[in-house]
């Protein structure tokens, strides 16, 4: 059995369109304006196949095929996506796992469990924290962080929602609606360029690097930058420099392979001829290794606070989102070894840098990821794009497995 290249490219193509921007990249975070009509077509085209939808309190969207009771295998992704982001990022591995739905159902597969498609809502992390949805779906939502964060659009969570269907305490409360799971698969771009550089179209994720985010602050003193001499400043932004190159030089020597960045930043009061007083910014770190994370934790924060003291300056932090490294089960990888070997594609073992929706539901079931090659490593970009062919191969190795496991 293959999907249908042709239908799965009309999908993706049609969905693109939905949240096109000026700039020519999409723009559909969770509950806008085009995500709302996203979320319509979706509905429309799961209804269409013969499947039953439901929605549950966090906005996550289902679609099954096979019984209504029992534990089900589960694929899929998510639709919304980063101010100016791409169309394939999240979108693919919805309509991939839509399409393997479709192509059970007309070829009248017999199936002795339950196939069942979702749609996550907010993996992005435009409202508050990321992977609200998926979050929701297992339970692991903070009450006080959807209540009092404000999303990166300056607005409350409760706001944004106010124009919808769906409330905090819906959110709190959709796991509560959510089946028992077999297993959870996902399709999904690399987002770098390891695959096409090894000229390899499927990769099959055997980690999930963990991440943790910060929003940080260097407090000092504004003062005149005419007057006030260089060994007497309390220069917030001279922290923030000096934490910047030697948290990135601690990473690069000890902990090579992980990842550190500083991505925001504001400097206060930011005028001409004023020494700078604060200076907030946004700090992460990645590893595919629980220990490491530990590690860079603990030594991280340590240094962040010997640059305060060395520079007369005070360090503060809140943690903003933080997420373990997951390791995927050998049974699922084996699987999806054996299925690529039957369809004859070439393959090889990668680590996600990034962060997925499979990351969360390793809380509450077996997960595996597939990935295909994202042309020069572009993602979350208008310039973002696949190769057809490489998506037939990763959609059909999903089909083969989804097949496989709910047999």
């Amino acid at each position: 059995m293959q999907i249908n290249l042709k239908r799965l490219k009309k999908d993706i193509e049609e969905l693109g369109r939905i949240g096109r921007d000026p700039k020519g990249g999409v723009t559909r975070p969770s509950f806008c304006k085009a995500d709302l009509e996203a979320r319509a077509w979706l509905k429309d085209k799961i209804e269409e196949a013969g499947l039953s939808h439901r929605v549950d309190g966090a906005g996550n969207i289902f679609g099954r095929l096979g019984e209504t009771q029992g534990k089900a295998v589960m694929v899929g992704s998510h639709i919304d996506t980063v101010v100016n982001g791409g169309m394939f990022d999240g979108s693919i591995g919805v309509l991939s796992g839509l399409e393997c739905l479709r192509r059970i159902k007309e070829e009248g597969y017999r199936l002795s469990k339950p196939l069942e498609l979702a749609s996550f809502t907010d993996e992005e992390g435009n409202l508050v924290g990321d992977f609200l949805g998926s979050r929701a779906f297992v339970g692991e939502l903070d009450k006080g962080l959807l209540e009092k964060e404000l999303t990166a659009f300056g607005r409350p969570l409760k706001e944004i929602l106010s124009g919808t269907e769906f409330t905090i305490e819906s959110i709190l409360e959709a796991h509560k609606s959510a089946p028992e799971i077999e297993a959870y698969l996902e399709l999904h771009i690399e987002q770098g360029s390891v695959l096409e550089t090894e000229d390899i179209p499927i990769g099959i994720v055997d980690l999930i690097s963990g991440k943790h985010y910060r929003w940080c602050s260097y407090v000092g003193n504004a003062s005149h930058s005419g007057t006030t001499p260089l060994e007497l400043r309390q220069d917030a932004f001279l922290g923030l420099a000096d934490f910047a190159l030697k948290s990135t030089q601690y990473v690069a020597t000890k902990h090579y392979g992980s990842m550190v960045t500083i991505g925001k930043v504001n400097v206060a009061p930011g005028a001409f001829s004023v020494v700078p007083g604060q200076a907030d910014f946004s700090f992460e770190f990645r590893s595919a290794s629980k220990e490491t994370m530990r590690a860079l934790e603990s030594a991280l924060f340590s240094l962040a606070e010997d640059v305060a003291t060395t520079r007369g300056l005070t360090f503060v932090s809140k943690i903003i989102d933080q997420t373990e490294p997951v390791n995927i089960p050998p049974r699922l990888i084996s699987l999806l070894r054996e299925e690529c070997q039957k369809l004859d594609y070439p393959f090889m073992p990668v680590t996600s840098g990034a962060g997925h929706d499979a990351q969360i539901l390793a809380s509450k079931t077996d997960v595996a990821m597939i990935f295909i090659p994202s042309p020069d490593g572009i993602s979350h970009s208008p310039q973002e794009s696949i190769r057809w062919e490489d998506l037939e191969k990763g959609a059909n190795l999903l089909l083969h497995a989804l097949m496989r496991l709910a047999s």
